[in-house]
């Protein structure tokens, strides 16, 4: 009867775990299951570059852009955006970055998309508002811009680069029909760059599985990121650890944030960010054998066996959980993060 109790009550605190990552909240990171040997505390400036960019539009959805001071894009036009700065939040650094180049005070009001190349280059997109200030006009130009404007999108504009084209029809679409939560950094340290993963598996009857660490209590899986490849690797680091034989016929998607939590506040003790993530385990459709000829494999419905003992598959039983979950892998309402690798 204990032991029936006592499985009970874990299956209770893993349920509960995983509601808490997918309803955008966090929870610090006490200890890291894979990768750490393979990576450097988090320190800006030296191990890590954070970029910030503001999506700020007007009510006649005009957005907010600024005139380049730096001599390499001279005169060119761009989204207010920068690095974060030793000792900033997420946030902090983007008011300031709008301040400065754009003369206008900002709140932000939900991240729209995340994008990396490593966990040596992140850039934070977010969609914010101006609460003040005025538009930097050419007589206060100095070596942050030269000035802001508002800009239609229609009339003809100098661009910097044309990868904001993407992050300004994000913005828009968002206003018009938002497609994930509002999603705000959450305050919580971190030292490493790191992954922390649902990585749930699902069949054609819609049950759902997720990945867990057994010790020292149940969990789910955490990887730090590397710096040879893109953040999200860390999820195929997970898969690769808990099943290195049928790794191979799956992919390993991640589809995108639950949440973000970062501080920022002790450098090189808290520059780290965990990104809380859903990851999908997904079988391969292409089987090759190894001459590289197909194969025809006939799936089994259930999650592939796990092959390292610190592992297990948890079978979802709350059934509100388990539609939460499985509604998510079809269409997924959280934040994009984009691998530029």
């Amino acid at each position: 009867m204990e032991v029936k109790e006592e499985e009970e009550e874990q299956r209770r605190q893993v349920e509960e775990q995983v509601e808490k990552l997918l309803s955008g909240q966090g929870s610090e990171v006490t200890g890291c299951d894979v990768g750490l040997e393979q990576s450097k505390p988090a320190a800006l400036r030296k191990t890590v570059t954070y970029i910030v960019c503001g999506v700020i539009f007007n009510h006649e959805e005009e957005v907010l852009m600024v005139q380049e001071a730096k001599q390499e894009c001279y005169k060119q036009w761009y989204l207010p955006a920068g690095r974060v700065e030793v000792g900033e939040s997420l946030e902090e650094a983007l008011r300031r970055e709008v301040k400065e180049e754009a003369g206008f005070d900002c709140e932000p009001i939900t991240l729209l998309l995340i994008q990396e190349q490593g966990p040596q280059w992140i850039r934070f997109i977010f969609l914010a508002k101006v609460t003040g200030g005025s538009l930097k006009t050419p007589s206060a130009a100095d070596q942050e811009s030269l000035q802001a404007c508002w800009w239609d999108r229609q009339s003809a504009l100098h661009l910097r680069g044309r990868d904001i084209l993407r992050l300004i029809d994000c913005g828009l679409k968002y206003r018009k029909n938002p497609c994930h939560p509002v999603t705000l950094p959450v305050d919580l340290s971190c030292r490493h760059v790191v992954q922390r993963l649902v990585l749930v598996f699902t069949n054609a009857e819609e049950q759902i599985w997720v990945l867990l660490v057994k010790a020292p209590v149940l969990h789910v899986p955490t990887a730090a990121a590397v710096k040879t490849h893109a953040v999200t690797w860390a999820a195929n680091m997970v898969a690769q650890d808990a099943m290195p034989k049928a790794y191979y016929d799956y992919n390993v998607e991640t589809l995108g944030v639950f949440s973000l939590q970062h501080n920022g506040r002790q450098h090189g003790k808290t520059d780290g960010v965990c990104f809380n993530t859903l990851v999908a385990l997904v079988p391969d459709h292409v089987q090759r054998n190894e001459d590289g000829e197909k194969v025809e494999r006939a799936g089994t419905g259930r999650p592939p066996p796990v092959e390292n003992p610190q592992y297990v598959w948890y079978e979802v039983q709350k059934q509100t959980l388990r539609e939460k979950l499985v509604k998510m892998t079809k269409n997924t309402p959280i934040v994009p993060i984009h691998s530029l690798y």
